[in-house]
């Protein structure tokens, strides 16, 4: 089994990361505007192909304030547009950085869950062999076995494992 994890994160780096994601949480937290589920869905976005568009338009519209409709709020547009363009490469930076977040916790979730069902396995057939400790060891991780039937009024957690 090759191991492609294989570099341990310092507690002290995880818990810098950790302060640092929650400083930047504490400074956008003023300014950010949740949004719920409909109203993602129904409004309209700026993207990638619709960028220039919005660029552009905002151009002419200093350049001309002749063109702009009295019921156009310049200042208004001038805040969206900044924002827009500036939250725009701060999220593909945190996408970046969530992706590899999220690949490396994949990857050495699945290679210690592949670890896990090794030890599982010898500690299965030292049991059978009667090898000292091996029994109760076997018994205690049997129950916590992912898709493990369950005895009738015992406790899951949300992850389904026993709470026992």
């Amino acid at each position: 089994m090759e191991n492609k994890h294989a570099k341990f994160i310092p507690a002290g780096v995880l818990s810098q990361v950790q302060d640092l994601v929650n400083q930047a949480n504490a400074l956008l937290l003023p300014y950010v505007t949740p949004l719920t589920s409909a109203e993602r869905h129904t409004l309209p976005k700026m993207g990638e192909k619709t960028i220039g568009f919005v660029e552009k338009a905002h151009e002419f519209a200093v350049q001309n304030p002749n063109l702009c409709p009295p019921y156009l709020d310049m200042a208004e547009f001038d805040t969206d547009y900044a924002d827009a363009r500036n939250l725009f490469v701060l999220n593909n930076t945190t996408k970046q950085l969530n992706e590899a977040v999220d690949d490396t916790s994949m990857l050495a979730g699945s290679e210690a869950y592949q670890a896990a069902l090794v030890f599982y396995n010898s500690v299965k057939v030292a049991a059978r062999q009667d090898v000292t400790g091996a029994k109760a060891v076997y018994e205690e991780l049997k129950k916590r076995f992912p898709g493990a039937k369950r005895k009738a009024g015992e406790a899951e957690t949300e992850t389904g494992e026993s709470m026992v």
